[in-house]
């Protein structure tokens, strides 16, 4: 903190802060709120709505659940004045500011303000409006260079999204394909700042840490057989994440050790994965009869208990296609020393994947490509260390770093 001093002393009459406009509390953006606010950078969280808070239906997951963290505890945060029934997963127009942002940024001498993608009205109105106010505005978002360009659409999102970068003084990068996507845009490299995707690192490897030496009991418990190569699948069932390439991938080995699924969470795909499989745990599942590759499904984990399965498993499996613009459940695995192997759609396969070894990024659709990763993943697995190490540098602090260096540069009030 010891840069930030300057700069907070010549602050402190006129409070310039740093506020910080997302949709809703979430389980990955939360510890870097905290960490933030922990560093000493003046900034106050302003969500869009309060989804997440409670109980609440995701419909990709099929079923209503409440992250079992504090989401809300440990940084400044208000809710703003939203239309009725917003919510993220309503499409663009779900999400609109009520009032205009420029009185409160007045009133709270907001000298910048960090938005946190351009999916919902409300982020595009919060950029003309800071801008219109005379504060800076920083993004950070998920999109990258992977998703095929669809011609018809094209010139109008170009155009749109020319007017939306005019407003932006700062983009922070969250890998390298979201990098090149900026500078394809005409976005110089003297506006753009690393700001890595991250989850709470250090979190996820004390809880794998605190349930390690349980690891034969939880397999024993969750029906993985003794001696079984376990590849882990978590996330929803949904066709985007494509886990039935894993399925039909693990149809295909033959030899030792035998090789078991684990597929942690819900959706609509689950009966077709049930069947797919001969199931062993829950034992009373009609897959048992089956004769696909054996697998256990634990149904979803919470945050709190997640751990257990990257402890379980020895090697995590993300088939997705361009729509996992990154795929935080990759940082989780790694964190706790689990490698991962992932589709060369995934956002994060050359930032996380391919430095520790080019062969576990596999072509997304191809079995065959699947099924060799696989192969080398039990044949030449990357040690925990080294991978722990790699995810080290997708750790909360490079990002509060950033925004730490971001603040001490913007000009006396």
């Amino acid at each position: 903190m010891g840069s930030l001093w300057p700069t907070l002393v010549r602050n402190h009459w006129c409070l310039i802060m740093l506020a910080i406009l997302t949709t809703h509390p979430i389980q990955y953006q939360v510890p870097l709120w905290q960490a933030l606010h922990k560093a000493g950078v003046p900034m106050e969280v302003w969500y869009l709505t309060a989804h997440g808070t409670g109980v609440s239906f995701d419909v990709q997951f099929g079923q209503s659940f409440a992250w079992d963290i504090a989401t809300l505890e440990g940084y400044p945060h208000r809710f703003m004045e939203v239309n009725e029934q917003a919510a993220p997963a309503r499409g663009f127009r779900g999400i609109r500011l009520k009032t205009s942002l420029i009185p409160l940024l007045k009133e709270r001498k907001v000298r910048a303000l960090f938005i946190n993608g351009w999916q919902v009205q409300a982020y595009w109105q919060a950029a003309w409006q800071a801008h219109m106010a005379g504060v800076e505005v920083w993004l950070r978002a998920e999109t990258n260079d992977i998703k095929p360009i669809q011609p018809w659409k094209e010139p109008v999102r170009s155009l749109l999204l020319q007017q939306l970068f005019k407003r932006i003084s700062r983009f922070l990068y969250i890998g390298e394909s979201n990098k090149r996507f900026y500078l394809s845009r005409g976005i110089r490299n003297d506006q753009l700042a690393p700001g890595p995707y991250c989850v709470d690192n250090d979190r996820f490897a004390a809880a794998a840490n605190a349930v390690r030496a349980s690891r034969s009991e939880i397999r024993q418990q969750w029906g993985i057989p003794d001696g079984a190569y376990c590849f882990l699948f978590s996330g929803k069932f949904i066709n985007k994440k494509r886990p039935l390439d894993l399925v039909q991938a693990a149809a295909q080995w033959k030899g030792l050790p035998p090789v078991h699924l684990l597929f942690v969470g819900s959706g609509e795909l689950d009966p077709t994965l049930r069947a797919a499989c001969r199931v062993l745990y829950p034992l009373h599942e009609p897959g048992n009869a089956n004769t696909g590759p054996t697998a256990s499904f634990t149904g979803f984990l919470n945050q709190q208990q997640i751990a257990q399965a990257y402890v379980a498993a020895d090697a995590l499996v993300l088939p997705s296609d361009f729509g996992e613009t990154w795929g935080l459940v990759v940082n989780e695995a790694m964190a706790t020393g689990l490698p991962a192997l992932v589709s060369d759609q995934v956002g994060c396969a050359e930032d996380l994947v391919a430095p520790l070894n080019p062969a576990l990024v596999f072509r997304c659709g191809d079995v065959a490509s699947l099924h060799q990763a696989m192969v080398q993943m039990v044949s030449n697995p990357p040690s925990p260390n080294q991978v722990q190490s790699q995810v080290d540098h997708y750790h909360l602090r490079v990002t509060v770093r950033t925004l730490q260096d971001l603040y001490t540069n913007l000009g006396p009030c």
